[in-house]
């Protein structure tokens, strides 16, 4: 039986990194993003239903959903630095961006994972979404987005666990890896790794968890991080 292994953001650093991590374990990979066929738009719920709806349609189990998406800076945007800069765009575009278009993924591949043995789905969240280890402030918006993300991982994993007990819904921390994401604070004394180790160290990390595991978040050295 083929385990099919869905990496969706495959075309940004890390999760390319893990598609071709995968790849190399001789996994059967769906690589999806905008730029794919089919295309997944996270802007765009219909085309993520025509995704999940294609993967349904091939009929193969689904082992695996990496959800490799997220938004720091662009558009004209960074990382506030104080309550001056909140702006209501902003705002709405780390939301849109960081927690409502995984919580639709969610939505749509969750009823696809495997249900006769373990299955994960695991999505990009951060460390500075967590409330309780929050001691800088700033960048307002995107702690806001990913907390926001880290609880609908919470909520989404005490309904999957009711229907799907095999199943393990959690947010990872990648820590700083080399990519245009964060390039601009990329600074010295940072642990900044290439995404080919942070892809390693993250699936070591998915590979070790098991269904009690789920709805949590992890570093990716397999450190639960408190929400």
């Amino acid at each position: 039986m083929i385990l099919t292994k869905i990496v969706i953001g495959a075309s940004g650093a890390i999760g390319a990194a893990i598609a071709d991590r995968l790849e190399e374990q001789d996994d059967t990979v769906l690589r999806v993003a905008r730029t794919t066929t089919p295309a997944l738009d996270l802007t765009d719920e219909a085309s993520i239903k025509a995704v999940a709806d294609h993967v349904r349609e091939v009929g193969q189990p689904v082992e695996l959903v990496f959800d490799a998406t997220g938004f720091l800076h662009g558009d004209g945007y960074m990382p506030e630095r104080s309550w001056r800069a909140l702006d209501a765009e902003h705002m709405l575009l780390d939301y849109q961006l960081n927690t409502v278009g995984p919580a639709l993924l969610m939505k749509h591949f969750l009823p696809l994972l495997q249900r006769d043995s373990r299955a994960v789905f695991a999505t990009l969240s951060a460390r500075v979404g967590s409330i309780s280890d929050n001691r800088l402030g700033g960048w307002h918006s995107y702690r806001a987005s990913k907390a926001a993300l880290n609880q609908m991982v919470r909520t989404c994993s005490i309904e999957l666990a009711r229907k799907n007990p095999e199943a393990i819904c959690v947010a990872i921390h990648p820590g700083t890896v080399a990519s245009r994401l964060s390039e601009p604070f990329s600074k010295s004394g940072l642990d900044v790794r290439t995404p080919e180790v942070a892809a390693e160290e993250i699936l070591d990390v998915l590979d070790s968890l098991a269904p009690t595991d789920t709805g949590k978040l992890f570093d990716h050295k397999g450190k639960r991080v408190e929400f």
